[in-house]
């Protein structure tokens, strides 16, 4: 998992510091490293994700090994653990075609904002105190429950995590630059608000946030607080889109994940 982390670090992902022992407890089996000849040279995530759904991340080959059927093969494998289920990625833009060619369909699209000193914003309302495991599993935007990996994501050091109890819950944590916040979920705007000022409070920055682009909410949220947009992936599925409440989801746990 350090090697997948720092993989990442080095294609300007900026992962978080704990996300290995996060990650690895969504699918302690879902990390797939390719080998030659003893070196590394490339790997793929493939998560099972409950019983019906699968996510795919972590896609990467070395530069200097790409170009040489290596990334095909990786592929191939992920798809094979995940055989069976409605399988997600979040891709970047320019691959969407190869990805639909190999099956999957865009649902909608996924973009990171930051700032290095974002503002409070207005309209904020909720009592807050520190999430629980059960705060989150009430509240989280996903096709199946996560448990396992928000009891790990919860409990991360570094990790901070706040919850407007039955509104809304979300994370803080620390990256290789600055601080990313996700998930961040909510019932309501006011509640989203309330967190994201607490969260945000003290915190040196740049901080981010990954959001759905449909929650225009989240967008509004962002925009009020400095956010400034800088990346997008798309939302793909294999099969049908879950039927989730974006309007209730402001922030991605990670892209890695979903």
């Amino acid at each position: 998992m350090p090697i997948l982390v720092d993989w990442a670090a080095a294609e300007g992902w900026n992962p978080g510091l704990a996300d290995a022992m996060a990650f690895h407890a969504a699918d302690p089996e879902g990390f797939l490293l390719g080998v030659l000849d003893g070196v590394p040279v490339g790997c793929v995530s493939a998560v099972r994700q409950g019983d019906s759904h699968g996510f795919i991340g972590f896609y990467m080959i070395r530069p200097e090994h790409r170009g040489k059927g290596f990334g095909i093969a990786m592929w191939r494998a992920a798809m094979a653990r995940l055989a069976g289920r409605n399988v997600g990625l979040d891709g970047v833009l320019a691959q969407q075609a190869n990805y639909a060619r190999s099956g999957f369909g865009l649902a909608w699209r996924n973009v990171r904002h930051g700032a290095e000193a974002p503002r409070p914003v207005a309209g904020a309302e909720g009592e807050l105190r520190a999430a629980s495991l059960e705060d989150a599993l009430a509240l989280d935007v996903f096709p199946v429950e996560r448990r396992g990996f928000l009891q790990a994501w919860l409990a991360a050091p570094g990790h901070r995590a706040l919850a407007v109890p039955g509104r809304g819950f979300g994370v803080i944590r620390p990256c290789r630059n600055g601080q990313k916040i996700g998930p961040l979920m909510a019932r309501d705007d006011a509640a989203a608000r309330a967190i994201f000022n607490a969260l945000i409070e003290g915190v040196s920055g740049p901080v981010f946030l990954d959001l759905p682009e449909p929650n225009k909410a989240a967008l509004a949220l962002a925009g009020e607080a400095g956010l400034e947009a800088s990346f997008e992936t798309a939302r793909m599925y294999t099969g049908a889109v879950p039927a989730l409440d974006l309007a209730a989801c402001y922030g991605l746990a990670s892209f890695e994940l979903g």
